[in-house]
């Protein structure tokens, strides 16, 4: 089988391209340029994308004695990931750039160019799990619990996970990984994971995105809707925060308040008891299936809103295109734009974008 192993310059990616050159597959090394920013571009950058990542995925490539290419994937980058970033905020929404990065980058212009090359499939280095069925394909869970990156793969619909492969997925740790990746010889086997957003390398995303939005001063409100103080620019803040308000009209009961939304339209920024974080539905419609869809427009299933989030058991309901989950037990400061993905069990049903949500904390409380 022809294999295209997308290599960032970390260790995952390498031991999974050195496992995909095991299996007896002929792989090819690709390094997707993700921005021409300076930023991002000098040593010290905490991201994942920076000529030091280039520079070890070739290193890492020549080892295993494959091809190795750089492809410059930077425009499009641009267009569906850092201008949907912006754009979200500027809506008042809490977006996931890597979710977006998976979906529009790495598993659709790269596979896309990867098919158009006569590939077969393209190996990345997530923990994730593929099995096939007599229904098709299905992604789960990683055995690694701590490790599992299901979540931000939920975006995978059916034809896309066809053409993946995904090489780490059974593997017990990443300390194994690590050991494997030594005994290879493969430079990266002790390099740091990469975190914080790529392109805002200082990890100063307040600042980065004040450029972009503009600092315009507004209102802090109550539930009720009485000011409580203000703000310099809404898109600094989100749902659940706590820290940072500066609140000039301390809350009747005493306790500390956070923020409960973001109303772009009128640049405020409301606020309330930790209880009333407390989410008791929430729903969506751009909505994608990882393999085959329900069976039914009402189903039971775990949701999970974060990451490194719990799942938590829910019943969902799909209503005129839209997913309507209501979870067994209220969800914590969810915010809208955030991405709810589906399991049955360790299989990843689908995924979509948080468009509203409900309060289990009435506002008259």
């Amino acid at each position: 089988m022809r294999v295209l192993a997308a290599m960032s310059g970390g260790v995952d990616s390498a031991v999974a391209a050195a496992r995909a050159v095991d299996a007896g597959h002929d792989v090819v090394g690709v390094h997707l340029a993700l921005s021409r920013a300076g930023g991002t571009l000098r040593t010290g950058s905490r991201g994942c994308c920076t000529i030091e990542d280039a520079m070890d995925a070739r290193r890492a490539a020549d080892r295993l004695g494959i091809p190795f290419y750089v492809w410059d994937f930077s425009e499009r980058f641009r267009d569906e990931v850092i201008d949907d970033f912006v754009a979200e905020y500027r809506a008042g929404r809490t977006p996931n750039p890597c979710m977006r990065c998976n979906e529009k980058i790495k598993f659709a212009a790269l596979l896309e160019r990867a098919i158009e090359l006569g590939f077969d499939a393209v190996c990345t280095g997530h923990y994730a799990t593929l099995v096939d069925t007599p229904h098709g394909r299905e992604l789960h869970r990683a055995s690694d619990a701590a490790k599992d990156q299901s979540y931000v793969l939920g975006v995978l619909n059916a034809e896309q996970l066809a053409h993946c492969l995904f090489p780490l997925g059974s593997t017990p740790s990443k300390a194994v990984v690590r050991a494997e990746a030594e005994e290879r010889g493969l430079t990266v086997a002790h390099k740091p994971d990469s975190h914080d957003i790529c392109f805002i390398p200082d990890g100063d995303t307040k600042g980065w995105l004040a450029e972009r939005v503009g600092v315009a001063e507004g209102p802090i409100i109550d539930r009720s809707g009485a000011q409580v103080g203000t703000h310099d620019g809404a898109h600094a803040y989100t749902v659940g925060q706590r820290r940072g308000l500066a609140l000039g009209t301390p809350a009747p009961d005493g306790k500390p308040r956070f923020v409960l939304e973001i109303r772009p339209v009128t640049n405020t920024v409301v606020v309330g008891p930790k209880e009333a974080l407390a989410t008791a539905e929430i729903a969506g419609s751009r909505v994608s299936w990882a393999g085959r869809a329900p069976d039914a427009a009402s189903f039971a299933c775990d949701v999970q809103i974060r990451a490194h989030a719990d799942p938590v058991p829910a019943g969902a309901e799909i209503v005129d295109g839209e997913v309507v989950v209501t979870p067994a037990e209220p969800l914590d400061g969810v915010a809208t734009g955030q991405t709810a993905v589906l399991y049955d069990g360790t299989r990843v049903i689908g995924q979509f974008t948080i468009d509203r949500t409900r309060s289990a904390v009435p506002v008259e409380a």
